[in-house]
């Protein structure tokens, strides 16, 4: 009895100090508020969702679902399913391409409006990547 006991504490402890590690701060929950807020229907609509992840200084690091290491074709196909991203001169595709961009600049015009912030810097969403089955690169 005693040792499930202790498991269980010792489960409970780390699944506590794992969402403390993984929590944003007020800042940046603030932040993430103002663009959800201040959206435009586009983006309010888009289905990835930007967040502020950290506020450092008075640098907001904001989640993008694509990178180098992650190109938008492979993003793209699991936000728009039906497109055929195996060919970068589809109109289909081009024009996702355009809205995921135009999604990303007023997520970042949004949180640079606000006090205190002077710059932005992208951030792989990587638990995003992970729950949509799209391999994240280990550096």
């Amino acid at each position: 009895m005693k040792k499930r006991y202790w498991a269980i504490l010792i489960v409970l402890f780390l699944v506590a100090l794992d969402w403390y590690i993984r929590s944003p701060d007020s800042r940046a929950r603030a932040l993430t508020a103002a663009i959800e807020t201040q959206a435009s229907d586009h983006l309010k609509n888009y289905p990835y969702h930007f967040w502020v992840m950290r506020v450092d200084g008075s640098t907001a690091v904001i989640s993008t679902p694509r990178n180098f290491d992650v190109p938008a074709f492979k993003v793209l196909a699991v936000l728009y399913p039906k497109i055929d991203t195996s060919d970068p001169n589809n109109p289909d595709f081009v024009a996702a391409e355009q809205q995921l961009a135009a999604a990303q600049m007023e997520a970042r015009a949004i949180v640079l409006t606000q006090p205190g912030i002077k710059d932005t810097r992208w951030e792989l969403d990587k638990q995003w990547l992970s729950s949509h089955f799209i391999e994240v690169p280990e550096h």
